[in-house]
């Protein structure tokens, strides 16, 4: 039997509708392609309407006694949130590193002492599958909540190969289990656990030899990350792990500049990299080599708020011609959130995006970032009915009235999930 989901009367159904898969860059990340009285058909999950309330009541007029109707009179209808940047799959939660930070310790001192990734990666390695499955369902049913509907999710507390495995398998699980889809990226390259101390190139090797060959034999992962910082891995080891990660149909994206400016953003343009994440002391020579590369940056604001740092310059890689992103950066050390829309808020707030760029980011050039958008990101016939209806009128309001959820109702695929 056929599933037929029907939203009309929106007060705005900001569609982002653009032919294609290309990310927008500059001014075209205003453009929300708003529906006023907009309406929206769905069949067994796929778009196949989209107009005004009008429009679609004459095109369906014989139908409509088929469908599943929500009046969506007053309100904001945007796609589905797009999170392209989470480490969500981990074990246990560090709390009192919270509690530390505020005393004064940095983040690397954090690390040094056995805190940070090395921290989490003891919990994950003690977890099972299992638990680790449970800990995980946890955080994506609340994305569902704040309205995203699609995530990205690394490993990278394993750092062995057993343990960077069964993090990826259990996303894999969960993309089969869960109402969200969850797109895996392989993080070996995290940092280099506390056993190979001093012994770092050694590590690499294991990345390259070992762990990248068996993550491809299973097809555990469409994405290759590297934490390319100082102290952690170097640009010419993360080269390496990217170049091997690409041999095996891994595409690159790299964690780059967040602590640190060390060359990562050129980097990431240089190796032909999807996106480049965090970029907080990006030089201006790395920004415009994303440009011209057409390399997306994924920017985590929560992040550096979370850190008290300041967070990257959005604004200014905008105006370059950058394609921005945005993410929550999901993770129990340094961001431990799954609220997209505070992660707008915050783009406006500390990083200077119009409300307009601010969704654009997390929605459609979201989707771009982990190569999503010919399924989501935008409400256009034949993508899937990822839909969010928002407890107020204009997309305005869901920037300025900030710090809070105002979501009513999300579809996924068709399936009413929240609401």
């Amino acid at each position: 039997m056929t599933n037929v989901v029907w939203i009309k009367h929106a007060a705005q159904l900001a569609t982002l509708a653009q032919a294609g898969t290309v990310p927008r860059i500059k001014e075209a990340m205003n453009d929300l392609s708003i529906i006023e009285d907009g309406s929206i058909w769905i069949e067994d999950g796929i778009i196949r309407a989209v107009g005004t309330t009008q429009q679609l009541e004459e095109q369906f007029k014989d139908r409509a006694h088929a469908a599943e109707i929500t009046d969506a009179t007053g309100h904001l209808v945007t796609p589905g949130l797009v999170d392209p940047h989470t480490h969500v799959a981990y074990g246990g939660s560090r709390e009192r590193e919270f509690e530390m930070r505020l005393e004064g310790a940095t983040y690397m001192e954090i690390m040094n002492a056995g805190g940070g990734i090395h921290a989490t990666t003891k919990m994950t390695r003690e977890a099972t599958e299992d638990e680790l499955v449970e800990q995980t369902k946890k955080r994506l049913d609340s994305f569902l909540k704040h309205g995203v509907t699609t995530v990205e999710g690394k490993s990278g507390y394993g750092l062995d190969l057993a343990t960077e495995l069964k993090q990826l398998r259990v996303m894999k699980r969960l993309q089969q289990e869960h109402a969200i889809d969850l797109v895996p990226t392989f993080m070996g390259a995290h940092a280099v656990p506390t056993e190979f101390k001093n012994r770092e190139d050694e590590y690499i090797d294991l990345v390259v030899n070992k762990m990248l060959p068996a993550v491809a034999d299973e097809k555990l992962a469409v994405f290759n990350d590297v934490f390319c910082e100082v102290g952690v891995i170097t640009p010419e080891q993360s080269q390496r792990i990217l170049e091997a990660g690409k041999k095996y149909g891994l595409i690159p994206k790299i964690h780059a500049d967040e602590i640190e400016p060390y060359g990562g953003a050129e980097l990431a343009a240089k190796v032909g990299a999807i996106s480049a994440e965090h970029l907080l002391k990006a030089s201006d020579e790395g920004i415009k080599a994303m440009a011209d590369a057409g390399t997306i940056a994924c920017l985590l604001p929560a992040t550096a708020l979370y850190l008290r740092e300041q967070a990257a310059q959005g604004r200014k890689m905008i105006d370059a011609g950058v394609p921005v992103a945005i993410s929550t950066d999901c993770n129990p050390g340094s961001s431990p959130t799954t609220s997209m829309p505070l992660v707008m808020n915050l783009a406006c707030i500390s990083m200077r995006l119009t409300p307009a760029e601010a969704l654009t980011a997390a929605t459609y050039n979201a989707a771009c970032a982990i190569q999503m958008a010919d399924k989501t990101g935008s409400l256009e016939i034949g993508k899937q009915g990822d839909v969010v209806l928002w407890d107020i009128s204009n997309y305005q309001e869901l920037q300025y009235l900030f710090g809070v959820n105002h979501v009513k109702s999300v579809w996924k695929k068709g399936i009413k999930v929240v609401g």
